[in-house]
């Protein structure tokens, strides 16, 4: 019998409905699953410690070799809710800011927004995600992921001090009109049945809401509504036409800043999407 392919999933919420069918519905023992965060995720590839891994897209253009599962995303049109700029100046002054370290697709989402729409090029510092350090060492702080969803997005002064929340899937639709994909399934050497276990399972989670947010509403200490509106409404799953316009765009973006290398996505063939 041969080895399970060894999966890397990114560890926050926003996965949970990707995930669900690998963990709880009838793709349950296909993979070996682990969790960790998204750099993270993208660093076990490179080390060969995973087959097939949720990283971030920026990653694709460092692993070119990697090839991305279609018809499953984390992506977002409009607001993310879970991708926060904390700022205590305005865009357009900022000199530095803090990035989560468990990111990559958001710390350069960032820099094409700044660079882009407010003619700034800040020095980027990077910190583990704890506000308060993070607002003491630099201008703004880039908070991502479950933390993020703990942060008020209306809040207007942190420590006593002034401050302004930019949701950074608002700013990138605003000056682009297309969703932002924050991160894909990609490996080596995958074929068609891979696609179609990873399909599967989005399917089955995107069916299973009521589950997920009752799971996920005590394992992360979030509000019950918060977790619904956050996997139904701010969270998009799909890969179709716009998301790989929307990647090919933020890629080129990043190629043209210097941050990347200019990449040819590469895609495998599309499985067929079930209905759980």
């Amino acid at each position: 019998m041969s080895p399970k392919r060894r999966v890397s999933a990114v560890s926050y919420l926003n996965t949970s409905p990707l995930v669900w069918g690998m963990l709880h519905g009838p793709q349950h023992g296909v993979f070996d699953v682990t969790f960790t965060l998204p750099s993270e995720c993208a660093d076990a590839l490179r080390a060969g410690e995973a087959d097939i891994g949720l990283i971030p897209i920026i990653e694709l253009a460092r692993q070119s070799e990697l090839s991305i599962v279609p018809g499953a995303s984390i992506a977002c049109e409009g607001a993310v809710r879970s991708i926060l700029l904390v700022s205590k100046k305005p865009l357009d002054e900022l000199e530095s800011f803090a990035a989560d370290s468990g990111s990559r697709t958001s710390v350069v989402l960032t820099q094409i927004i700044l660079a882009r729409k407010h003619g700034v090029r800040p020095e980027v510092v990077t910190l583990r995600a704890d506000l308060d350090n993070m607002l003491e060492q630099a201008d703004a702080a880039l908070i991502i992921g479950d933390p993020a969803l703990k942060i008020d997005p209306a809040m207007e002064s942190w420590r006593g001090k002034p401050v302004h929340v930019y949701d950074l899937g608002a700013e990138w639709f605003e000056m682009t009109g297309l969703p932002m994909v924050f991160a894909v399934w990609a490996g080596k050497g995958l074929d068609s049945s891979v696609t179609q276990v990873i399909v599967d399972s989005a399917s089955y989670g995107r069916s299973r809401t009521d589950e997920i947010v009752d799971h996920e509403t005590s394992n992360r200490d979030l509000p019950a509504d918060l977790v619904r509106e956050y996997v139904t409404r701010y969270i998009r799953y799909d890969l179709g036409e716009r998301e790989r316009e929307a990647m090919d765009l933020y890629l080129s973006s990043a190629a043209e800043l210097g941050f990347v290398d200019p990449i040819e996505l590469q895609f495998l063939e599309p499985a067929k999407v079930t209905r759980c």
